[in-house]
């Protein structure tokens, strides 16, 4: 299969032609301030050597971090509504309570709590009020809003009141985008409201992220369906993602640890992605990234649903250098280093020049650092190396030792010997992981929820089969679906035999 694999981050843009595991071109640029205009530069770059009679491209993926940039920077978020069922035990804590007040401004909520809900064992908590929801929609629909966020207590056990709330909702706003927040969190209210409200407030963005891809893949001569890659290390249809933002929230090291799997056949292993701004250290299992069990925070909003286990950490082959004290960070002159950097012919010392004037990397003009003082060189890269081996200590989750894969444009940062690591990897290809993640991705379906009143066997059967049907609808051929991954956790304080299932399965995408 003949793919292209495109990720945009915030220094560079890389991008990769594979035909099966084999890597026909790639190329790696500053991101520009038209990242549509990129992609199709991108793409040119990578066909540009290709006969005229080569077979066509059978699909293209593309990494993004348009959606975290827009929560970050409170832009581009469009006004939600958001529906909270779980009155009267609900009532203490508002929608969006904690979120920091720049962004909560930016989406202005309208917000109703109404009745209804149901209780940790899965019996009603009071009747879903449906003249409420009635008369929620009918004020959201006046005021013009077209994204709705529906949380109801303990949806993941039963979606009863959810599932009625958003046909209410659609019956009275026909063009109403509507998120449920039992197909995105877990139990928690509160992070699983706010991823939910992230996701109404992205959605528009989503649709229009996806349809100015589509138009530069049109504008570079490609036909082939296109994919985003999500936060678990697969990909996605454009259309599906587009409804499903989040998702595709810290896609870039995910792609870059799976690229790291595919170049090293490891699948079990350590992987740093060493960027131009940050480095993000996250562990392999099976091949994919280890998923963090715990509140993520992505832009100050507390969350807890899927995501990657990932610490980032201020060095990147952009990190600043203060030449008198040798500090390392945090600041970076990011995607402007090729401007910057002192090898580029700039006037600020980066990580990049202290390793060009180690010798670590052939970057650049060297004679422009070689009056750096080398006792001032080596004392600056021992700082870097006490910060990977400090980050590395902190994601290990036993004594033993690891081996470590470097990948990223600064993976030439990473010390061959770091305590605690048995070996460093270091491959050919190494600085486009993050677009090979991308164009060898597969497609992935997944459940995680509470079932009750089924056996084990029946409430694992019935987990799998959802997730095939996901995995189905998100493009992914029938035939070629595998079971990755199985989880279950019986609930003591739950009636009915309850159990929390999490089923994960991955296949080829559908051509």
């Amino acid at each position: 299969m003949k793919r292209i694999g495109i990720d945009v981050g915030g220094t560079n843009t890389d991008a990769v032609l594979i035909d099966g595991d084999k890597v026909i071109s790639t190329i790696k640029f500053p991101t520009t301030a038209d990242v549509m205009h990129g992609v199709v530069n991108a793409i040119n770059k990578v066909m540009a050597d290709q006969p005229a009679d080569a077979k066509p491209v059978d699909a293209v993926m593309i990494g993004t971090t348009h959606f975290t940039n827009a929560v970050v920077e409170r832009s581009r978020l469009e006004r939600v509504a958001a529906i909270r069922i779980a009155m009267p035990a609900g009532a203490s804590l508002p929608p969006m309570v904690d979120w920091p007040e720049e962004l909560r401004d930016e989406v202005d909520p309208l917000s109703f709590m109404v009745e209804g809900g149901h209780e940790y064992d899965g019996r009603p908590l009071v009747p879903l009020d449906k003249n409420a929801i009635r008369e929620a929609a009918k004020k959201i629909r006046d005021a013009g809003i077209t994204s709705v966020g529906i949380t109801a207590l303990f949806s993941p056990l039963t979606t009863e009141c959810e599932d009625e709330a958003a046909e209410i909702v659609r019956s009275i706003i026909p063009d109403v985008r509507v998120t449920c927040s039992n197909t995105l969190g877990r139990i928690g209210l509160l992070e699983r409201e706010n991823v939910t409200l992230l996701n109404a407030a992205l959605q528009g963005l989503g649709q229009r992220t996806v349809d100015s891809f589509g138009k530069a893949l049109v504008e570079a001569g490609i036909s082939a369906p296109f994919y985003l890659t999500q936060n678990d290390g697969t990909v996605v249809l454009a259309e599906v993602a587009a409804a499903n933002p989040v998702y595709s929230f810290a896609s870039g090291p995910t792609n870059s640890m799976r690229g790291a799997a595919f170049l090293t056949g490891l699948k079990e292993a350590m992987v740093i992605d060493v960027g131009g701004t940050t480095s993000d250290v996250g562990c392999l299992i099976n091949g994919f990234p280890r998923e963090a069990n715990n509140v993520v925070e992505v832009g100050g909003v507390r969350t807890l649903f899927r995501m990657p286990d990932l610490l980032p950490f201020a060095l990147g082959g952009g990190t600043i250098v203060n030449p008198e004290t040798g500090q390392v960070g945090p600041r970076s002159v990011g995607y402007r280093i090729t401007e910057k950097a002192l090898v580029f012919g700039g006037d600020v010392l980066t990580a990049t020049d202290i390793a060009v004037a180690a010798g670590l990397v052939e970057i650049g003009d060297r004679d422009r650092v070689k009056h750096l003082d080398q006792s001032f060189v080596q004392t600056t890269l021992k700082r870097i190396n006490s910060m990977v081996e400090d980050n590395v200590d902190r994601m290990k989750t036993s004594a033993e030792n690891v081996n470590v894969i470097a990948v990223g444009g600064g993976a030439f940062l990473i010390p061959e010997k770091i305590k605690g690591v048995s070996e460093v990897l270091n491959v050919e290809h190494a600085g486009i992981a993050n677009a090979l993640g991308a164009a060898m991705a597969q497609v992935s379906g997944e459940v995680d929820q509470v079932f009750s009143g089924l056996s084990r066997e029946e409430a694992l059967a019935a987990a799998e089969k959802m997730a095939r049907d996901r995995a189905i609808e998100a493009g992914a051929a029938p035939d070629s679906i595998d079971l990755l991954d199985t989880e279950d956790i019986p609930i003591a304080y739950l009636p009915g035999d309850a159990r929390r299932v999490r089923v994960k399965v991955v296949g080829n995408i559908t051509l």
